[in-house]
């Protein structure tokens, strides 16, 4: 299995999408998948909002979509503890070197640690070969590749390395540009289901529900008394006196009780109108 971490950025779900970096990881993941037939599968860490980077990921290829539900905002420590819950068997982790929301990059870094598996960060070139050397015998029967990779130093240095699975590589956007999904796919990914893996003990977990504008409370009313004509136009507000705004000068304690008393009359507070003077 090759696993690609992909990461939410926040925002309107309708526009939030790949970053870079994750998309040139999941272009990464796909091209070993190529190679050597693992399936690919892509991993995010958040609200259900965060469902729109894993289906970007399915659109392009990745055969399936796992979901850790957390709190939007979670650590990068809680991140990469739920990424190892589900990625522990993977040949190779790929992500993006860097999140939109938080930049550190510490995410891949330590799911490395969390599986205590080899690391590769900061690539900024990666190139996919067959393994002839550093393989073992296992391994070359298997067909397993060698990772060749250029990694970016302090100073304008570079660094070439050569990594064998299993390990996390980190890189940048400019590795690899996504494949073209086509629209099939991209209607497809719409509706394929992402899993649920559970989130480990001590996070935060997902706050549900759907925010809506905010509504006051309804007014308590009293029902209408006497014969039906009264009824009715009790009912009708007819006869009311039409109230419109109003400029009352008052000192602070009177003021206060004054927008108390029609807070309360308004329903938008429970309660009777005050009958004590407010402290200044």
């Amino acid at each position: 299995m090759i696993a690609v971490g992909v990461t939410w950025s926040g925002g309107d779900p309708r526009w939030s999408g790949l970053s870079e970096p994750d998309a040139a990881a999941v272009e990464i993941a796909l091209t070993l998948s190529d190679r050597t037939g693992e399936p690919v599968i892509a991993v995010t860490v958040g609200p259900g909002a965060a469902d729109t980077v894993v289906r970007a990921a399915l659109a392009a290829g990745v055969g399936r979509g796992v979901r850790v539900p957390a709190a939007a905002g979670a650590s990068s420590a809680d991140i990469a503890r739920a990424l190892a819950g589900v990625v522990g068997d993977a040949t190779w982790v790929v992500c993006g070197n860097a999140s939109a929301h938080r930049g550190s990059g510490a995410v891949p870094a330590l799911v490395a640690a969390e599986l205590g598996i080899a690391q590769a960060l900061g690539l900024i070139a990666v190139t996919i070969v067959p393994d002839t050397e550093h393989a073992t015998e296992h391994d070359r029967d298997a067909d397993v590749p060698t990772v060749q990779a250029v990694r970016r130093l302090d100073g304008g240095r570079r660094e070439v390395l050569t990594i064998t699975a299993p390990a996390v590589l980190s890189v940048e956007g400019a590795v690899a540009r996504l494949r073209r999904p086509s629209i099939t796919a991209e209607l497809a990914a719409r509706t394929q289901e992402i899993e649920f893996a559970v989130a480990p003990s001590g996070m935060a977990p997902e706050l549900g529900g759907v925010v809506h504008p905010y509504r006051p409370r309804a007014r308590v009313l009293h029902g209408p008394v006497g014969d039906t004509f009264d009824r009715v136009l009790t009912l009708l507000a007819a006869g009311t006196p039409v109230t419109t705004a109003e400029t009352v000068t008052l000192d602070p304690p009177a003021a206060a009780r004054r927008i108390v008393d029609a807070l309360v009359s308004w329903g938008y507070l429970p309660g009777e109108s005050l009958t004590e003077p407010c402290d200044p």
